[in-house]
Formats: C-alpha cells, structure tokens, sequence
C-alpha cells in the first residue's frame, strides 16, 4: 500500500537534527519506505542526513510518502511525530 499526505512543519527550528533523530529512530522498526519530498527534492526519510539536506524550515509543506505493508501505522506514526513537534 502506498500513502501520501502533505503535512506542515511547526515546530520553531524546522527539520533540525533532533526532529531527524527522531524520525530515523521511530522508522528503524518499519518495513515501509518512507520519502519526503520538499523543494522538488525527494529523500529517503529514514537517513538524518538526507532529513538535514532538505534544510525544511518552520512553516514548510512537505510530502510524505510512505509505500509496504505497514504503511498505514507508519504514516500515523510520522504524523504524530510532526503534530506534537517532534516532543520539543
């Protein structure tokens, strides 16, 4: 199964490296590629770097794309993480 779903940044600092660490490690369970795509640039959202060069800043629209078979929970689990701003 393959999900889309565009999402805002709101936390103060943007795609940092802590909202990266956590977002690599809520991804280390999951089967499912995960991509963000911002700027026409598409990365593999389970390496930090790749998370750090999208230089995503507060208030960016981003696309998450999530494709396997736990695509479902863990679209829901990237969501969360982005709504709760990433526990900062």
């Amino acid at each position: 199964m393959k999900l889309l779903r565009k999402i805002r940044i709101k936390n103060a600092l943007g795609l940092h490296a802590r909202p990266a660490t956590v977002i690599v490690k809520l991804l280390q369970g999951t089967t499912s590629n995960v991509s963000f795509t911002y700027r026409k640039e598409t990365i593999n959202a389970k390496s930090i770097m790749s998370i750090l060069m999208l230089a995503a800043t507060k208030n960016s629209l981003i696309t998450i794309i999530v494709d396997g078979d736990d695509a479902e929970t863990t679209m829901q689990k990237i969501v969360d993480a982005f709504e709760n701003q990433f526990g900062e």
